[in-house]
């Protein structure tokens, strides 16, 4: 039995204001490290992309991953530097023969920000700016093998999380402010369905493809406002001097359908190089809190292109060529536009895949170097790196022995 908290600060962007945050990539190291490709119909690692995936794993696997970031932040005038170290998911994959169950709990998007804007003149108001939270999803799925080159699966996920942001609003030498705050508690319900489908060119070859739809979601978000006179110290540490009443209120955030396309050809357990097409009408879209006249939501997609490389899989003799070898590139258009800017992200992907000596499990390192936001138009840009590690986990379970 255990107990995971997912209440962590998974960003420190700016841009995770907007929304419902930063959205958070969904898959495994093993994908992350090549830009997001998982078209490959792969026995012992659980791919979080595709449900169809599920009908394909030979063991039960057990998956565990986290980041590591760091990123600077840049003005026209300024920089600032930020750290996050993030649980990213928690997944266990169980094979039934044809059929395969998938489950888990992942972390959807992040909010966690701190902005101070000082103004030089004594007489201007200052302003300080706070959020954290996120969404979080729990994830039910299952995969079919149809025959052995083709699958399908659909999976359901459990929305949930709170969004907690305050604004403090003051005069330099003037001990007493106006704070602020506002909660969002989310929840909501939304599915997916997949196939994957493996064709033979040769002997040596195969032709992977794989398609994944999630379909049109509401997210309900209940909401309380909280406007009060407050003290504040040199640190900042806040005391209530009056309150308001709070304000309740009740929004639902509607998301449109996301399409997801991936192809890739390779050689089984030796390369695959492979590419991912996504497509979404609108990325997000406003609370009552964070809803701007100079911010809007355009259409989201990303185009991304990966492989692997594996120089001897069964090699008894020399570890360095077990060792799966990773990379990849990506661009995303995220949607969110601000002061007629869009906010795009371009990152490159490195990974290694490191077996663990007599077992089917082992340790995987990524590495993601990146640039989103530009600092047109009074923005920041954000250039990040993650170190990303994960555990894929497998074991034959449900086995009848025949001695004792």
């Amino acid at each position: 039995m255990s107990l995971v908290s997912f209440a962590q600060e998974g960003t420190a962007s700016p841009y995770s204001y907007y929304g419902i945050g930063d959205i958070r990539f969904k898959g495994t190291v093993e994908n992350r490290s090549m830009a997001g490709v998982a078209v490959e119909q792969d026995s012992i690692h659980i791919n979080l992309q595709n449900p169809a995936s599920f009908a394909n794993l030979k063991m039960t696997t057990f998956a565990l991953g986290g980041t590591y970031n760091t990123t600077t932040f840049k003005s026209g005038t300024e920089s600032e530097n930020a750290r996050r170290t993030t649980l990213d998911y928690l997944a266990v994959g169980l094979p039934f023969g044809k059929i395969g169950v998938g489950f888990g709990l992942i972390p959807y998007s992040s909010v966690g920000y701190k902005i101070e804007s000082i103004s030089a003149d004594v007489n201007t108001n200052n302003r300080r700016y706070n959020g954290s939270g996120g969404l979080n999803k729990a994830f039910l799925g299952l995969g079919y093998k149809i025959n052995p080159n083709f699958s399908i699966g659909a999976d359901a996920q459990y929305n949930f999380g709170k969004i907690e942001t305050n604004s403090l609003e003051f005069i330099t030498d003037i001990p007493v402010g106006t704070r602020e705050s506002n909660t969002a508690n989310l929840s909501g319900v939304n599915f997916d369905i997949g196939a994957m489908y493996k064709a033979k060119l040769n002997s040596k070859l195969n032709v992977y493809s794989s398609v994944n739809y999630a379909f049109d979601n509401t997210l309900t978000s209940q909401n309380t406002r909280n406007i009060a006179t407050v003290a504040y110290n040199l640190g900042f540490d806040l005391a209530v001097v009056d309150v308001l009443g709070e304000q309740r209120n009740s929004v639902n955030l509607k998301f449109p359908g996301k399409l997801t396309v991936s192809a890739g050809i390779g050689e089984s357990k030796k390369w695959l190089i492979g590419g991912k097409i996504a497509y979404q009408k609108s990325s997000g879209q406003a609370n009552t809190y964070n809803d701007f006249s100079n911010v809007g939501y355009g259409k989201y997609g990303n185009v991304s292109l990966g492989g692997y490389y594996i120089p001897e899989y069964n090699s008894f003799s020399n570890y360095l060529k077990r060792i799966v070898y990773r990379g990849g590139l990506k661009y995303e258009k995220t949607g969110l536009v601000i002061n007629g800017e869009s906010i795009n992200d371009v990152g490159l992907t490195l990974g290694f895949g490191l077996p663990i000596s007599g077992t089917l499990s082992n340790v995987n390192i990524g590495l993601e170097l990146g640039k989103r936001g530009t600092t047109s138009s009074n923005l920041v840009q954000e250039n990040y790196a993650n170190i990303s590690i994960g555990f894929s986990l497998n074991d034959k379970w449900f086995v009848q022995r025949k001695f004792q």
